[in-house]
């Protein structure tokens, strides 16, 4: 990609960038959205119980991204899914999966995750996810944060937060009619390892109320807790039509999963996201292909397609003919394992030492040209201080359905950074370049 130069960039990008670095004027009313998380969950300690003891779930402030970003990172995302159902594309990504992603049971992934860092060049994707979290909490996040700044030339965007509710009901019923059942969906179970002990547990209380106060039944359950029986999936003798998977174990392939790969590949029940979901869109080594340009092109994809992938950092399989010249060049580099999640084993280049990198270059790694992530400045204890920011779409086959930002520290985004967490994202158009006239 070009650089994007002073003459070149926009009004809204010049204010959204201005906004980051300078507006401390809005901020997040905790107890709105205590208030809201717990009307929306149905229970009057879901703040105190599941919040209030993670400290760094959310940032007291928001991001201001430029309308031009924002679509940019939306054409990605329409690009990424059409390329997805090319059979030359499928054919080679489909080469490095595990067998199970082979079949096609028909649901095309939901929540899919698309994680991109701002910067010089404007936006940049950095990866895919399929357990892609914190689609719910961002939503009344968004909805129940507070402008403090007295006057206001127009209140800023929230992108897709006001029905973000019954887009994600839509998208769940949307995944049970592509899986070719033939009956309304009637129960969904939210499954994770220990579900109660995850971090984003919150967000599967929500979920779960949100599908029940539509008319879905749903459960949150640990693999284990599911049986396959004749009559289906069952949790707790109660049959399962639709698995909202939350696992990392993308190929289901842990024995504690057995039960629910089993009911997967007989086609007892529906499972969104999954493994071939991954296969398809999430697995690292496909910004290989979609960060080449000549590769794009072999393969036949459209012109507008190729262009709108520019935003996808060069990115290379590591192996060891390559590992000397990678290891020369790694201050440049990112390196993520193939199948990895949650930041888990990547790394900085200029941060490696030779004991993991020679780790590196015995696994499935990608080592992917660095971009560097945007910057919020903010007030921590009353002192002034940035902290770095990604921006997830949350993604529906081609259609967005929310945008959100994580603010952290360190080499990775966490959610151990004082003052940082999810924060919410407010689209900032030409015409709102003084959107905040006091404290801005």
């Amino acid at each position: 990609m070009v650089p994007r130069s002073a003459s070149t960039v926009s009004n809204e990008v010049q204010a959204s960038e201005r906004l980051n670095q300078s507006c401390f004027c809005i901020t997040l009313d905790r107890e709105a959205l205590c208030g809201a998380l717990e009307r929306e969950a149905n229970d009057p300690g879901f703040c105190r119980a599941h919040v209030r003891p993670r400290h760094n779930l959310f940032s007291n402030v928001p991001v201001f991204l430029a309308a031009s970003d924002i679509l940019a990172m939306k054409r990605v995302v329409a690009a990424i899914h059409e390329i997805s159902g090319l059979p030359a594309y499928q054919q080679q990504v489909l080469s490095w999966a595990p067998a199970i992603a082979h079949a096609d049971h028909g649901p095309a992934g939901a929540f899919m995750g698309y994680d991109f860092h701002l910067d010089e060049q404007g936006a940049r994707l950095i990866e895919v996810n399929t357990n892609a979290g914190g689609a719910f909490l961002n939503a009344l996040l968004a909805r129940a944060q507070q402008a403090c700044c007295a006057e206001m030339e127009r209140a800023p965007d929230l992108p897709g937060a006001a029905d973000f509710n019954a887009a994600a009901v839509t998208m769940f019923e949307a995944e049970w009619k592509l899986a070719g059942k033939g009956r309304p969906l009637a129960r969904i179970a939210i499954v994770d390892d220990e579900p109660d002990k995850q971090f984003l547990y919150p967000e599967f209380i929500l979920a779960r109320q949100v599908l029940k106060q539509a008319g879905i039944d749903a459960v949150i359950a640990d693999p284990a807790s599911l049986e396959l029986s004749p009559h289906g999936l069952l949790h707790q003798g109660d049959v399962i039509d639709l698995v909202y998977n939350r696992l990392v174990d993308f190929a289901l392939a842990m024995p504690e999963h057995e039960a629910l790969r089993r009911a997967y590949e007989s086609g007892a029940v529906a499972v969104t996201p999954n493994p071939r979901n991954h296969a398809l869109l999430a697995d690292k080594r496909n910004l290989i292909l979609l960060s080449d340009p000549a590769a794009l092109a072999a393969m036949n994809v459209p012109a507008g397609l190729r262009e709108a992938l520019r935003a996808v950092p060069r990115t290379v399989l590591v192996t060891p003919a390559s590992a000397d010249d990678l290891w020369q060049k790694r201050k440049h580099l990112f390196f993520k394992p193939a199948s990895g999640h949650g930041s888990k084993a990547v790394y900085r280049g200029d941060k490696l030492t030779r004991g993991v990198w020679q780790e590196i270059v015995e696994g499935t790694y990608v080592a992917q040209e660095f971009a560097t992530p945007g910057e919020r400045r903010m007030l921590v204890d009353g002192v002034e201080t940035s902290r770095k920011m990604d921006v997830r779409l949350y993604a529906y086959g081609r259609e967005t359905l929310l945008i959100a930002a994580r603010l952290y520290q360190g080499q990775a985004t966490n959610f151990r950074t004082p003052g940082g967490g999810f924060a919410p994202v407010f689209e900032i158009g030409a015409v709102e370049r003084g959107i905040c006239k006091a404290g801005c």
